[in-house]
């Protein structure tokens, strides 16, 4: 009787992310626990174990004092906030009963260095979770962050997410971070399913470039699944299915048969071209986050990429790559494009991207989205900049490029860029290495408000705009994209949006200058149309969306596009806009 209740189907609603059917056996892990190698040791390796647990040790202690000294920096009760937590690192990493427990672990349980601190972080965490004090309950995340340090420091290896489970698998956790969601291998990944996070937050975004089907934001979530050896994932409809019934499996193997059916069929629309009924040529672009999906941008007829983003290279690794290391992956992702034009956009770490190469330069901020980020983080740390300048006019001798500048606010910070971009050109000329020739255009992204009113001013210092309608719609609204409790507001249709896209577009047609719509709101279909009205020529999405998109571009009557654009841009309520859009795009 009680076999038969736990195994009774359960249904749970949250945000579909990215389309597409999971089943498989669930994988719950705790967000930001490491995945270890774990082995066995004999006696004569304890003590060589030991002393490499020690020197990993050291260099967190290190680590940990190189960040206090610029934590000094930080004014006001965040820096000293800052400068507490440095101090409790610290302590953990001397004499403390983390480290004397794992060098015991290594001992009395013969295990690698690595494994005993996995095991000791589990256990002193839980012990604080169960603490009753709400403050030193929360100490346990403390814990869990020093012995990452520790893990990263020993296996001095790239992280790889879910490597080790088995094929097939449903991801289930509390919180997925871009940079692991970026490492996840489709072949081994059936899907994923997260108990937060929001529909426009990165993680969600590289689910959808990676084409796992994933839901976020997904209440009690990860409650009671000792008793579940089944799950269905339904990215589409934002539904997960807990031990489904054979009736409901079934269904559902019926429906990812359609839609792998549909994908295939919509695969036929890789060489036609993206024209409107008027015979307008629209430029429909990928959107990439990783290189294995050059492959997947020329399989869904991509023009060229729209957005190459560049921070999967300083992502799960302990050091910022060099130039060479940069200049070799863009060169293959640029070669790899065939001679389609490829946008490369500097480095844009912050807010919900992290990237543990640059830890020491992320000091902790109140409120990540707002400090230091982008160009920002670029500007301030030159080098940094130089490296990425240098190897993108690397990569650009072959094949066309063009160079992107995220959370540009004020025209200043592209002059900057542009002087930057121009000494480092003659230093490798200097040096007779081969660079793109001319320089490759300058871009900003326009993501933030200040930059839409400024689109004119801004113009004359560009070469081409892209608008980040992600960004550019979290900023307006003071929404944080990735909290599912505020995601209900991300509304691409707010009037306020929708005047600041098309000030952006106006600017850049009257400057003669290319302008393009890089975000998610580009890759989907029904607001196309609106798009096309307002002005825009070239849009870039994840790959996936690109048939779908093109064959609303083809049903598209621009005359008529654009006249209900201007009518959608007279009206107040984002209700009625809506309202205006799907009537235009249930008649086209």
């Amino acid at each position: 009787m009680n076999a038969r209740k736990t195994k009774k189907e359960r249904v749970l609603e949250g945000l579909g992310v990215s389309p597409g059917i999971a089943i498989g056996p669930p994988h719950v892990t705790e967000y930001g626990a490491p995945t270890v190698p774990e082995y066995a040791i004999d006696e004569s390796q304890v003590e060589p174990e030991q002393v490499r647990f020690k020197a990993a040790v050291t260099r967190s202690a290190r680590q940990i004092r190189r960040l206090k000294s610029r934590a000094q920096a930080v004014h006001g009760a965040a820096g000293e906030e800052l400068g507490y937590l440095l101090d409790a690192y610290q302590h953990m990493l001397t004499g403390s009963r983390l480290t004397d427990g794992v060098e015991s672990r290594i001992e009395s349980k013969r295990v690698n260095a690595e494994a005993a601190v996995q095991a000791e972080i589990s256990k002193i965490a839980r012990g604080f979770a169960n603490l009753p004090d709400s403050y030193m309950a929360a100490r346990a995340d403390d814990i869990r962050e020093a012995g990452a340090r520790l893990i990263r420091n020993l296996t001095k290896e790239p992280f790889r997410a879910f490597s080790m489970i088995p094929a097939g698998s449903v991801v289930f956790t509390d919180e997925l971070s871009p940079a692991d969601t970026a490492l996840m291998d489709p072949q081994r990944v059936a899907g994923f399913a997260t108990a937060s996070g929001g529909a426009e937050g990165h993680t969600a975004i590289v689910a959808r470039s990676l084409r796992i089907p994933a839901v976020v934001g997904v209440p009690g979530l990860l409650g009671d699944m000792e008793s579940v050896d089944l799950v269905i994932v339904d990215g589409g409809a934002g539904r997960v299915v807990l031990n489904p019934s054979a009736k409901t499996r079934a269904d559902y193997e019926r429906r990812r048969t359609v839609y792998l059916r549909e994908r295939q069929k919509f695969a036929g629309l890789r060489k036609t071209p993206a024209v409107t009924r008027d015979d307008t040529h629209i430029d429909l672009s990928a959107n990439v986050e990783l290189p294995l999906e050059v492959k997947f941008a020329l399989e869904n007829g991509a023009q060229g990429i729209g957005l190459l983003r560049t921070e999967f290279m300083f992502m799960n690794r302990q050091t910022a790559p060099n130039e060479t290391e940069q200049y070799e992956i863009l060169r293959d992702m640029v070669k790899g494009m065939g001679g389609k034009p490829v946008t490369i956009r500097t480095l844009d770490v912050g807010g919900d991207k992290r990237a543990h190469s640059l830890s020491e330069l992320l000091i902790g901020s109140e409120n990540p989205a707002l400090g230091l980020r982008a160009i920002r983080l670029s500007l301030k740390y030159r080098k940094l900049l130089e490296t990425q300048l240098a190897a993108f006019l690397r990569a650009g001798a072959h094949g066309p490029t063009r160079i992107l500048l995220p959370m540009i606010s004020n025209v200043d910070e592209v002059r900057q860029v542009r002087e930057c971009l121009k000494s480092v050109a003659r230093r490798l000329k200097r040096r007779k290495v081969r660079i793109a020739d001319p320089l490759p255009p300058l871009g900003v992204m326009i993501e933030v408000p200040g930059a839409a009113l400024a689109a004119d001013a801004l113009a004359t210092v560009s070469d081409f705009f892209a608008i980040g309608t992600n960004d550019l719609t979290m900023y307006t609204l003071a929404i944080d994209r990735s909290d599912e409790q505020v995601a209900h507001l991300f509304n691409p249709l707010h009037p306020a949006l929708l005047r600041l896209i098309q000030f952006t577009t106006q600017a850049a047609l009257r400057a003669r200058i290319p302008v393009s719509v890089c975000g998610e709101m580009a890759g989907d279909p029904r607001y196309a149309a609106l798009l096309l009205g307002l002005g825009v020529r070239d849009l870039s999405m994840a790959s996936p969306s690109l048939p779908h998109v093109k064959q609303r571009v083809r049903n598209i009557d621009l005359t008529a596009a654009t006249m209900r654009a201007q009518i959608i841009m007279e009206q107040i309520n984002s209700d009625r806009i809506a309202a205006l859009l799907d009537e235009f795009n249930a008649l086209a």
